[in-house]
């Protein structure tokens, strides 16, 4: 059975950091490239970060470059999101899927962040 498990969402105060994690189990996590998502209160989902399935390459959208780090561990099957200088506008549901945009082969469950003071 396919699965990833997100965890590491939470509360956190303007300017403050989260590290969220998704762990996958079921298919060669090494083959694929990874990507974290997220849906807003009340808007569509939204691309965030990617990283090949190396580990080599990363990608961000504008939003988020400079604040955001995406990494993965091919021995422990997980990817990570490093979240700093957060902003209420990060406030959504984030979710990793396993593949790039246009074209995810699997989803987690998601994971709620929530930004305020």
């Amino acid at each position: 059975e396919v699965q990833l498990v997100e965890s590491g969402g939470g509360l956190v105060q303007p300017g403050g950091s989260l590290r969220l994690s998704c762990a996958a189990s079921g298919f060669t996590f090494s083959e694929f490239a990874m990507s974290w998502v997220r849906q807003a209160p009340g808007k569509g989902l939204e691309w965030i970060s990617a990283i090949n399935s190396g580990g080599g390459s990363t990608s961000y959208t504008d939003s988020v470059k400079g604040r955001f780090t995406i990494s993965r561990d091919n021995v422990k099957n997980t990817v990570y999101l490093q979240m700093n200088s957060l902003k209420p506008e990060d406030t959504a549901v984030y979710y990793c899927a396993a593949g790039v945009s246009g074209s995810y082969a699997y989803w987690g469950q998601g994971t709620q962040v929530t930004v305020s003071s």
